[in-house]
């Protein structure tokens, strides 16, 4: 069954009119837009369990709860929806499958059954994740899983947890396998791979990462219900077993995996930063260069989440001269997006207003990780407010800010018409403002001993520092709610009754998603295959030859 993103009779692109077609459907775009849908779901899930924990943590005392059990699966539900539900789908999903296949040229994924397959296993992940608010055994052991408590009664049911995991993971793995063949052998003729958009160069490098290390975290979590259910020992010490193997497994993918959600979202923010700035990326193949040395570098850091965890001296050691050296490709993408700004003739448009806000939330977590590194300093701060304030500016803020610039950057190609300015805007600086009131006090806190994860702080009553940071972090969380849920009200109104885009490349971009298709792309994105001439690249804005259109529909082109 092929796609249903054609074309009308009247040349226009159409979309899915029936259930039937969307459910069915193998087009890569449709198959974009169910991951989008299923990230947002995800990401206003996983943010009512955010809103529930800050303001049971607004003052001393309960608030709307004095059930361990509930805040615990709050806890769980925001770390493990908002990562795998929201962050990975969104960017791997909705960028890798809408955008990706049409900056090279490509008329659709690789393989587009297995396409259709990795996003419904993606729905199955997530509505079987949702059963866990109704559930009456509902898992409460944090997305991290960590034995021993995960092996016990209390912790709930540990299999709906590995089995969550695990078919995420295997739509990852299908995902990944189906995107990198596209790449590489469906980019369009004359486009090589230096001529690639970053946003391309990311998104490929995350999904080697995702297929090395998904199958590492799969077994990881395979295993403790393996111990749980049927008697195993791996991680139970009373048998032999030792809890800190889970915890080098976990942590062997899960912080690749925070360079899987790093690196899209950084090519998000390099291609509305060269788009509005009207600037080649600045030294595009050191960049370039940049993002996949993350997949060696990546692989030799996970110790720095054990610090304290009793692991040898000569381990941590090492491991503290590895995550510096992280720094080092990362500071260079840095650089690259600040050079690419540098003398441009920049439109501070509203998706520029969102990757701004990212660059600069990207920054202060950037800079807070350093002395994290250090596991002198480690020790002081460990499993306290200062780690989790740094991981959300990091990863988890910044990454949130760059997907939403993303999706408001390809609305007009997605829905043919545009947000309004004014409220995108708008909203870019109300969860700006928000986010920054809602962590930024949280770094005093942890510094002054606040430990992360307690639902309450009694023992800190007297301490004014720790008070105040829940206090004024609890009103950043009413207007970053405020800003959130006027951002999706902007994008329905949008949707439904927004201007008419009256060209199919509002934002003046080189890349072939806008300048080769329609407003809205038909089927097979174009309307005869495409190439590129020589001189063509993605960032040249001053003399870059057009895309050229096969004259025979009937020649299929492809990567040469």
């Amino acid at each position: 069954m092929s796609g249903f993103m054609g074309h009308e009779p009247d040349g226009k692109p159409g979309q899915p009119k029936t259930v039937k077609e969307w459910v069915f459907t193998l087009d890569h775009k449709v198959i974009g837009v169910w991951y989008l849908i299923g990230a947002i779901a995800s990401f206003i899930v996983a943010g009512l369990a955010a809103s529930a924990m800050r303001i049971e943590l607004g003052s001393v005392g309960p608030d709307i709860t004095d059930n361990g059990d509930i805040y615990n699966l709050w806890l769980t539900m925001h770390g493990a929806v908002m990562i795998l539900g929201f962050q990975i789908p969104a960017l791997l999903g909705f960028v890798a499958n809408w955008a990706v296949p049409i900056m090279v040229g490509g008329k659709d994924m690789a393989f587009p059954r297995v396409n259709a397959m990795s996003v419904w296993l993606l729905w199955s992940g997530i509505l079987l994740a949702l059963m866990n608010l109704v559930i009456p055994d509902s898992y409460n052991g944090m997305w991290t899983g960590y034995p021993p408590y995960s092996l016990t009664d209390a912790v709930g049911n540990t299999a709906l947890y590995s089995s969550v995991v695990i078919i995420l993971g295997m739509s990852s793995v299908f995902g990944a396998v189906n995107l990198a063949c596209t790449v590489a052998f469906m980019r369009c003729k004359g486009m090589g791979w230096f001529q690639m958009p970053l946003t391309v160069w990311c998104v490929f490098t995350a999904n080697v990462i995702q297929l090395i290390f998904v199958p590492v975290l799969a077994a990881s979590v395979l295993l403790l219900s393996l111990d749980k259910y049927l008697g195993f020992g791996f991680y139970n010490p009373e048998v032999g077993g030792d809890v800190l193997l889970y915890q080098n497994l976990f942590w062997f993918y899960s912080h690749p995996a925070v360079y899987v959600i790093l690196l899209p979202f950084m090519g998000i923010l390099f291609e509305i930063f060269a788009t509005s700035a009207r600037n080649d990326v600045f030294n595009y193949k050191a960049t370039v260069w940049s993002v996949i040395a993350f997949i060696p570098v990546s692989s030799d850091v996970w110790v720095h989440h054990a610090y304290v965890a009793g692991l040898p001296d000569w381990l941590r050691l090492l491991q503290t001269f590895t995550t510096l050296l992280i720094s080092l490709p990362f500071g260079l993408l840095m650089l690259s997006l600040t050079g690419t700004m540098y003398r441009g003739a920049i439109r501070y448009t509203g998706p520029m207003w969102w990757a701004v806000a990212a660059f600069f939330m990207l920054i202060i977590g950037a800079l807070t990780g350093i002395p994290n590194a250090l596991s002198a300093v480690d020790y002081g701060i460990s499993d306290s407010y200062v780690i989790m304030s740094h991981f959300h500016y990091v990863m988890a803020v910044s990454g949130g800010m760059a997907i939403f610039a993303g999706v408001f950057y390809w609305f007009p190609k997605l829905t043919g018409r545009m947000c309004n300015e004014m409220m995108t805007k708008l909203t870019a600086a109300g969860f700006f403002i928000g986010m920054n009131l809602v962590m930024g006090p949280l770094y005093f806190a942890g510094i002054e001993g606040m430990p992360r994860r307690y639902m309450d702080y009694q023992m800190f009553a007297d301490n004014a520092t720790i008070t105040s940071a829940h206090h004024w972090s609890t009103i950043g969380l009413y207007i970053t709610f405020v800003s959130a849920l006027l951002m999706i009200v902007v994008w329905l109104h949008g949707a439904i009754a927004g201007e008419k885009a009256t060209s199919a490349n509002p934002w003046g971009s080189q890349s072939l998603e806008f300048t080769a298709t329609a407003i809205i792309p038909g089927q097979g994105n174009f309307p005869t295959p495409v190439s590129v001439p020589e001189g063509w690249h993605p960032y040249n804005y001053i003399d870059n030859p057009a895309p050229v259109f096969e004259p025979h529909p009937g020649h299929t082109g492809g990567h040469h």
